[in-house]
């Protein structure tokens, strides 16, 4: 199975090469890698073009114009353009461990999103990372980090785990998640009617749900480490269409991805 790894940025190329020297450093490597920009500026497009002349692994630069909050388009845009069928999204701030792709695959499934978990690492060893460029994940013991479970790679329990499927909608993270394109292209990718930060995630999912999707979680593998920065807050019309998507049993949405095919 090929798979594509997507991963959205804006502005933050210092995060951002970390976490492309991750993910060109895998134990089972994508088939290509998409930067799912949501318009920044050219120092991003320098730093993938140095990756795209020094790694054998495709890099292709998804790029639109900065036009405020458009992460569903930036997301849309990168998926279109996939070349393989199955597709791992996560965010230009996770810094993945070596076997983060070989975990996803092998829970990969037609009819089911694979949701996965995220290492909260703390802003002093965040900066520290990001000036020396060295990538050193602390211990378990260490008070750098959060969600410390979430640093357990045992991949029989996480294969017992993923045996199990639900429909529920907490904890939905898009920062770490894969499913096959066809799966995605049923629903009509993401909703680009969300102009803010929050809920897109969320809503997406619930659609496909609504499309009788399972939902797996990768536990204890597929393990990344989330650089620290303060996180916004979803306003009352993402919230909006969410609950109407909900309520409605949509799955669907008007203004997707099928603009791009």
């Amino acid at each position: 199975m090929n798979c594509s790894l997507i991963i959205t940025t804006y502005n933050w190329p210092e995060a951002l090469n970390l976490v492309l020297l991750t993910a060109v450093n895998q134990s089972v490597q994508p088939n290509e890698i998409i930067i799912a920009d949501d318009g920044s500026t050219e120092d991003t497009e320098f730093l993938i073009n140095k990756f795209s002349n020094e790694t054998l692994v495709p890099i292709v630069h998804s790029w639109q114009d900065d036009n405020g909050f458009r992460l569903s388009r930036s997301r849309n845009l990168a998926i279109a353009k996939a070349k393989y069928e199955y597709i791992v999204v996560i965010d230009g701030d996770m810094l993945l461990h070596k076997d983060f792709i070989k975990d996803h695959k092998k829970c990969a499934q037609i009819g089911f999103y694979v949701q996965g978990s995220r290492v909260l690492l703390q802003p002093k060893f965040s900066n520290t990372i990001l000036i020396t460029e060295n990538i050193k994940y602390p211990s378990i013991f260490s008070t750098d980090v959060k969600n410390k479970l979430n640093m357990l790679r045992i991949p029989f329990l996480s294969s017992l785990i993923c045996q199990r499927s639900n429909q529920n909608i907490d904890r939905i993270r898009g920062c770490n998640f894969s499913l096959f394109k066809e799966d995605i292209l049923q629903i009509n990718g993401f909703n680009e009617d969300f102009k803010t930060w929050g809920g897109e995630d969320s809503e997406f999912v619930q659609r496909l749900f609504n499309n009788s999707i399972q939902r797996k979680n990768l536990k204890f593998s597929a393990i990344q480490y989330h650089l620290y920065h303060k996180e916004g807050k979803s306003n009352n019309d993402n919230t909006a269409i969410l609950n109407n998507t909900i309520d409605n049993n949509i799955d669907w949405c008007d203004n997707g991805i099928d603009k791009y095919l």
